[in-house]
Protein backbone atom coordinates (compact mmCIF):
# COMPACT_ATOMS: atom_id res chain seq x y z
CA UNK A 1 0.00 0.00 0.00
CA UNK A 2 3.14 2.63 0.89
CA UNK A 3 4.94 1.32 -2.24
CA UNK A 4 1.74 2.48 -4.42
CA UNK A 5 1.59 5.89 -2.73
CA UNK A 6 4.84 6.25 -3.30
CA UNK A 7 4.66 5.82 -7.02
CA UNK A 8 2.12 8.40 -7.16
CA UNK A 9 3.15 11.43 -6.89
CA UNK A 10 6.46 10.46 -9.27
CA UNK A 11 3.68 9.97 -11.81
CA UNK A 12 1.76 13.07 -11.65
CA UNK A 13 5.50 14.73 -12.23
CA UNK A 14 6.00 12.86 -15.24
CA UNK A 15 1.87 13.75 -16.61
CA UNK A 16 3.09 17.07 -15.81
CA UNK A 17 5.97 17.82 -17.91
CA UNK A 18 3.90 15.65 -20.82
CA UNK A 19 1.19 18.53 -20.84
CA UNK A 20 4.23 21.32 -20.65
CA UNK A 21 6.34 19.84 -23.29
CA UNK A 22 3.44 19.16 -25.95
CA UNK A 23 1.36 21.86 -24.93
CA UNK A 24 2.74 25.12 -23.69
CA UNK A 25 4.40 25.82 -27.24
CA UNK A 26 0.52 26.28 -28.14
CA UNK A 27 -0.28 28.63 -25.45
CA UNK A 28 3.00 30.43 -25.79
CA UNK A 29 5.10 30.32 -28.94
CA UNK A 30 2.21 31.07 -31.35
CA UNK A 31 1.71 33.13 -34.99
CA UNK A 32 -0.64 34.65 -36.33
CA UNK A 33 -1.40 35.36 -39.93
CA UNK A 34 -4.11 37.79 -41.30
CA UNK A 35 -5.40 38.92 -44.50
CA UNK A 36 -8.18 41.09 -46.05
CA UNK A 37 -11.00 38.13 -46.70
CA UNK A 38 -11.76 39.65 -50.16
CA UNK A 39 -10.03 42.02 -52.86
CA UNK A 40 -11.81 43.85 -55.77
CA UNK A 41 -9.58 45.32 -58.46
CA UNK A 42 -9.97 46.58 -62.34
CA UNK A 43 -7.90 45.20 -65.10
CA UNK A 44 -4.93 46.15 -65.39
CA UNK A 45 -4.47 47.99 -61.87
CA UNK A 46 -2.15 47.39 -59.66
CA UNK A 47 -3.49 44.91 -56.36
CA UNK A 48 -1.78 44.95 -53.00
CA UNK A 49 -2.09 41.28 -51.56
CA UNK A 50 -2.21 42.70 -47.51
CA UNK A 51 -0.84 40.19 -44.98
CA UNK A 52 0.23 41.34 -41.51
CA UNK A 53 1.36 38.96 -38.59
CA UNK A 54 2.09 38.75 -34.97
CA UNK A 55 4.62 36.11 -33.38
CA UNK A 56 5.72 35.89 -29.47
CA UNK A 57 9.15 35.68 -31.42
CA UNK A 58 11.38 38.44 -33.16
CA UNK A 59 11.48 37.47 -36.48
CA UNK A 60 14.68 36.18 -37.46
CA UNK A 61 16.39 34.72 -40.61
CA UNK A 62 14.85 31.69 -39.89
CA UNK A 63 11.45 33.60 -40.41
CA UNK A 64 10.26 32.31 -44.22
CA UNK A 65 7.13 33.68 -45.93
CA UNK A 66 5.48 32.06 -48.95
CA UNK A 67 2.61 33.48 -51.43
CA UNK A 68 0.15 30.30 -53.16
CA UNK A 69 -2.60 30.62 -55.76
CA UNK A 70 -5.07 28.21 -56.43
CA UNK A 71 -6.95 29.53 -59.59
CA UNK A 72 -11.25 30.14 -59.41
CA UNK A 73 -11.30 27.30 -61.66
CA UNK A 74 -10.18 25.01 -58.90
CA UNK A 75 -7.11 22.74 -58.52
CA UNK A 76 -4.35 22.41 -56.29
CA UNK A 77 -2.37 25.52 -54.79
CA UNK A 78 0.65 26.63 -56.34
CA UNK A 79 3.11 28.64 -54.89
CA UNK A 80 4.74 31.22 -56.44
CA UNK A 81 6.40 33.51 -54.47
CA UNK A 82 9.18 33.11 -51.49
CA UNK A 83 10.71 35.06 -49.18
CA UNK A 84 13.50 34.39 -47.00
CA UNK A 85 15.95 37.08 -46.05
CA UNK A 86 15.15 38.46 -49.73
CA UNK A 87 12.61 38.20 -51.96
CA UNK A 88 12.02 35.55 -54.31
CA UNK A 89 9.67 36.48 -57.16
CA UNK A 90 8.80 34.10 -59.82
CA UNK A 91 10.80 33.58 -62.78
CA UNK A 92 8.23 31.91 -64.79
CA UNK A 93 4.28 31.33 -65.06
CA UNK A 94 1.47 34.08 -65.16
CA UNK A 95 3.20 35.63 -62.24
CA UNK A 96 6.37 36.37 -63.57
CA UNK A 97 7.52 40.23 -63.62
CA UNK A 98 4.82 41.04 -61.97
CA UNK A 99 5.12 40.75 -58.47
CA UNK A 100 6.81 42.76 -56.07
CA UNK A 101 7.93 42.16 -52.48
CA UNK A 102 6.16 44.99 -50.20
CA UNK A 103 6.82 43.23 -46.51
CA UNK A 104 8.96 44.35 -43.71
CA UNK A 105 9.23 41.39 -40.80
CA UNK A 106 10.36 43.85 -38.58
CA UNK A 107 7.36 45.19 -38.44
CA UNK A 108 5.06 42.27 -39.15
CA UNK A 109 4.36 42.89 -42.80
CA UNK A 110 4.57 40.14 -45.28
CA UNK A 111 2.98 42.19 -48.43
CA UNK A 112 3.18 41.95 -52.23
CA UNK A 113 1.98 43.98 -54.96
CA UNK A 114 0.68 42.35 -58.06
CA UNK A 115 1.49 44.44 -61.16
CA UNK A 116 -0.91 45.16 -63.73
CA UNK A 117 -3.72 42.86 -62.72
CA UNK A 118 -5.71 39.78 -65.54
CA UNK A 119 -8.70 38.52 -65.65
CA UNK A 120 -6.99 35.02 -65.21
CA UNK A 121 -5.64 36.08 -61.59
CA UNK A 122 -9.07 35.34 -60.23
CA UNK A 123 -8.62 33.46 -57.24
CA UNK A 124 -7.94 32.39 -53.86
CA UNK A 125 -4.63 33.56 -52.54
CA UNK A 126 -2.79 32.52 -49.37
CA UNK A 127 -0.03 33.92 -47.04
CA UNK A 128 2.01 31.43 -44.97
CA UNK A 129 4.69 32.92 -42.45
CA UNK A 130 6.76 30.79 -40.26
CA UNK A 131 8.86 32.28 -38.04
CA UNK A 132 11.00 29.43 -35.66
CA UNK A 133 10.25 28.44 -32.98
CA UNK A 134 6.34 30.12 -33.40
CA UNK A 135 5.10 26.66 -35.20
CA UNK A 136 1.54 26.66 -33.60
CA UNK A 137 -1.65 29.10 -33.90
CA UNK A 138 -2.71 30.10 -37.68
CA UNK A 139 0.23 30.54 -39.84
CA UNK A 140 -2.22 30.60 -43.02
CA UNK A 141 -4.43 32.85 -44.08
CA UNK A 142 -6.50 33.48 -47.61
CA UNK A 143 -7.67 36.50 -49.50
CA UNK A 144 -10.29 35.78 -52.78
CA UNK A 145 -8.97 38.44 -55.49
CA UNK A 146 -11.85 39.34 -58.08
CA UNK A 147 -10.60 40.98 -60.98
CA UNK A 148 -13.29 42.60 -63.68
CA UNK A 149 -12.92 44.47 -66.75
CA UNK A 150 -12.29 47.93 -66.46
CA UNK A 151 -15.53 50.40 -67.99
CA UNK A 152 -14.37 51.90 -70.91
CA UNK A 153 -13.45 55.64 -70.56
CA UNK A 154 -14.98 58.44 -72.94
CA UNK A 155 -12.27 59.64 -75.49
CA UNK A 156 -12.73 62.35 -78.09
CA UNK A 157 -11.97 60.85 -81.37
CA UNK A 158 -10.97 62.97 -84.77
CA UNK A 159 -14.27 63.27 -86.43
CA UNK A 160 -15.75 64.21 -83.05
CA UNK A 161 -13.40 67.07 -82.63
CA UNK A 162 -13.81 67.93 -86.49
CA UNK A 163 -17.48 68.32 -85.61
CA UNK A 164 -16.84 70.59 -83.11
CA UNK A 165 -14.83 73.04 -84.94
CA UNK A 166 -17.48 72.97 -87.56
CA UNK A 167 -20.79 73.17 -85.69
CA UNK A 168 -19.74 75.76 -83.53
CA UNK A 169 -19.01 78.38 -85.70
CA UNK A 170 -21.86 77.61 -87.83
CA UNK A 171 -23.95 78.23 -84.55
CA UNK A 172 -22.33 81.75 -84.32
CA UNK A 173 -23.28 82.70 -87.43
CA UNK A 174 -26.69 81.40 -87.03
CA UNK A 175 -27.40 83.39 -84.10
CA UNK A 176 -26.28 86.53 -85.07
CA UNK A 177 -28.41 86.39 -88.09
CA UNK A 178 -31.36 85.40 -85.82
CA UNK A 179 -30.26 88.28 -83.75
CA UNK A 180 -30.52 90.94 -87.17
CA UNK A 181 -33.90 89.29 -88.04
CA UNK A 182 -35.48 90.28 -84.46
CA UNK A 183 -33.62 93.53 -83.54
CA UNK A 184 -35.72 96.06 -85.41
CA UNK A 185 -33.10 97.93 -88.16
CA UNK A 186 -32.48 101.65 -88.59
CA UNK A 187 -33.94 103.33 -90.94
CA UNK A 188 -31.90 104.69 -93.74
CA UNK A 189 -33.48 107.87 -94.43
CA UNK A 190 -31.49 110.24 -92.41
CA UNK A 191 -28.24 108.70 -94.01
CA UNK A 192 -29.45 108.81 -97.77
CA UNK A 193 -30.61 112.31 -97.89
CA UNK A 194 -27.91 113.88 -96.22
CA UNK A 195 -27.65 117.34 -98.45
CA UNK A 196 -24.34 120.02 -98.21
CA UNK A 197 -25.76 123.25 -96.50
CA UNK A 198 -25.74 124.45 -99.54
CA UNK A 199 -28.34 122.46 -100.99
CA UNK A 200 -31.13 122.98 -98.10
CA UNK A 201 -33.66 124.88 -98.87
CA UNK A 202 -36.05 126.83 -96.42
CA UNK A 203 -38.60 124.47 -96.45
CA UNK A 204 -36.30 121.46 -95.92
CA UNK A 205 -34.41 123.16 -93.00
CA UNK A 206 -36.79 121.95 -90.67
CA UNK A 207 -36.81 118.59 -91.80
CA UNK A 208 -32.88 118.18 -92.09
CA UNK A 209 -33.07 118.98 -88.02
CA UNK A 210 -35.83 118.21 -86.32
CA UNK A 211 -37.02 118.88 -82.91
CA UNK A 212 -35.26 117.75 -79.75
CA UNK A 213 -38.35 115.53 -78.91
CA UNK A 214 -38.94 114.03 -81.88
CA UNK A 215 -34.92 112.83 -82.13
CA UNK A 216 -34.02 109.37 -81.01
CA UNK A 217 -31.15 107.70 -79.97
CA UNK A 218 -29.39 105.05 -81.85
CA UNK A 219 -29.64 101.64 -79.36
CA UNK A 220 -26.74 99.38 -79.07
CA UNK A 221 -28.86 97.06 -81.14
CA UNK A 222 -29.00 99.25 -83.96
CA UNK A 223 -25.37 100.40 -84.20
CA UNK A 224 -24.66 96.39 -83.88
CA UNK A 225 -26.77 95.23 -86.71
CA UNK A 226 -25.62 98.76 -88.81
CA UNK A 227 -24.38 98.03 -92.37
CA UNK A 228 -21.42 99.66 -93.55
CA UNK A 229 -23.42 102.53 -95.37
CA UNK A 230 -25.58 103.04 -92.25
CA UNK A 231 -22.61 103.79 -90.20
CA UNK A 232 -21.11 106.27 -92.34
CA UNK A 233 -24.43 107.99 -92.72
CA UNK A 234 -24.85 107.81 -89.36
CA UNK A 235 -21.90 109.05 -88.21
CA UNK A 236 -21.29 112.14 -90.86
CA UNK A 237 -24.71 113.16 -89.46
CA UNK A 238 -23.73 112.79 -86.14
CA UNK A 239 -20.36 115.18 -86.74
CA UNK A 240 -22.37 117.63 -88.99
CA UNK A 241 -22.52 120.65 -87.11
CA UNK A 242 -26.01 122.61 -86.86
CA UNK A 243 -26.92 125.67 -88.83
CA UNK A 244 -28.62 128.43 -87.92
CA UNK A 245 -31.32 130.20 -89.66
CA UNK A 246 -29.27 133.32 -90.94
CA UNK A 247 -26.95 131.02 -91.96
CA UNK A 248 -29.77 128.75 -93.80
CA UNK A 249 -31.01 132.41 -95.51
CA UNK A 250 -27.50 133.64 -96.83
CA UNK A 251 -27.24 130.57 -98.83
CA UNK A 252 -30.34 131.35 -100.71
Amino acid sequence: MSGRSRRSPALNVVLLLYLVVFFAPSLVSSITVRTPAELHASKGDTVTLSCTFTSSSRPTSKMTVDWSYRPQSGGPPQTFFHFSSRAFPPLDGQFMGRIRWQGSPARGEASISLINATLKDNGTYTCSVRNPPDVHGSPNSHTVLSVTPRAPSVRFSDVAVLLAFILLPSAIITLILIGRMLCPKKRRDQSRSYRSPIEVTEGEEYSMHPSGDKAKKASCCDLYLMDSEDEEGYYNLKKRPPLDEGYAESQC
